[in-house]
């Protein structure tokens, strides 16, 4: 996932004007073309990190797309008492946006994806392995899909995520792409430093904030008051799957979700739901400071705002709620 750029965005090198593709519903045909996800296609060179497995095209603007759910994984591993880590959700709509982006709306390879924000909530109080885990399918709809010339300059996605019949959770999100040429304009030296290693601060403990390694940490203390400083490993196989010139987007996801951990009593909390919005590129040879507060509402709901900043300003704001919202 990347965060989105700043406001002050150069435009595009491009002649060509945005156009906004109507919206068009289910025509009731039978399914039609779709393909194999690949490494190449959900940004994902690790096949253990890859979770889409193969879409198909149900209508204009809409698709089913089985993915795989691990019921182990080295990074999402499931949480006490079985449950599945519901940061699938919102690592599966992230790939599943990438690769139909480029299959489906022309977005070359080398373009640059920005998400500026994504939501997911889980829609059964059970979310275990048992129902959690092996196939999963995700019903996809795409709004709001603005096309430059042949590519895909940005759209909206929904996604459903079922298994046999059972409806587990829902997400949303918004996305742009940018191509190479206007990222390179943008990021300009900074694109120089994408590989080079970040002096590695000293984790909180693991148990603290959900974790059983001290590797997938990305939390620090602070050097004074409350709050973390945000834990860079440029060598997380998952985190950083690859060079970056900025953090990705999966760990400030993974900072929100240690944050809430870290607030919960006994250090036991569930992401049931979580939204996030990315104001700006958090750079990686910056220090961000990671700041939470719990609220519990009359009812018993608790839900935890966190947010990342950087050199003075919010580099991305969160709320996580912890109790799910069972479907009806």
């Amino acid at each position: 996932m990347t965060q989105a750029p700043d406001p002050a965005v150069p435009p595009e090198e491009q002649t060509d004007p945005l156009v906004l593709v109507p919206d068009s519903e289910d025509t009731g045909q039978p399914l039609a073309r779709g393909g194999r996800a690949t490494g190449e296609l959900v940004h994902r060179p690790d096949a253990d990190d890859a979770f889409p497995v193969e879409w198909k095209r149900l209508a204009e603007h809409r698709y089913l797309v089985a993915a795989d759910w691990p019921a182990a994984h080295r990074f999402f591993a499931p949480l006490p008492g079985g449950v599945q880590d519901p940061l699938l959700v919102a690592e599966t709509m992230r790939q599943t946006a990438m690769m139909l982006a480029h299959a489906e709306y022309g977005v070359p390879a080398d373009h640059h994806f920005v998400m500026w924000d994504m939501e997911y909530a889980l829609a059964t109080a059970d979310f275990g392995l048992t129902g959690a885990s092996g196939r999963i399918d995700v019903v996809v709809r795409c709004s709001e899909v603005q096309m430059r010339a042949r590519s895909l300059a940005g759209m909206k996605v929904q996604l459903r995520f079922q298994r046999g019949g059972r409806l587990l959770a829902t997400s949303s999100g918004s996305l742009s792409c940018t191509s190479d040429r206007a990222y390179r304009r943008l990021r300009g030296d900074r694109l120089a430093a994408a590989g080079d290693p970040v002096p590695l601060l000293d984790a909180v403990p693991p148990e603290r904030v959900g974790r059983r390694d001290a590797g997938d940490v990305v939390l620090a203390p602070p050097e004074q008051g409350s709050g973390w400083r945000l834990r860079l490993d440029t060598a997380h196989p998952t985190l950083f799957a690859r060079a970056n010139d900025h953090v990705p987007g999966m760990v400030l996801l993974e900072a929100a979700r240690q944050a809430a951990v870290a607030l919960a009593p006994e250090g036991r909390f569930l992401p049931a739901s979580l939204a996030i919005a990315f104001h700006r590129y958090a750079e990686l040879a910056e220090p961000c400071l990671v700041r939470a507060r719990r609220e519990t509402s009359p009812e018993g709901d608790v839900s935890v705002h966190v947010e990342g900043v950087q050199s003075g300003e919010a580099v991305f704001t969160a709320t996580l709620g912890g109790t799910p919202e069972v479907a009806r």
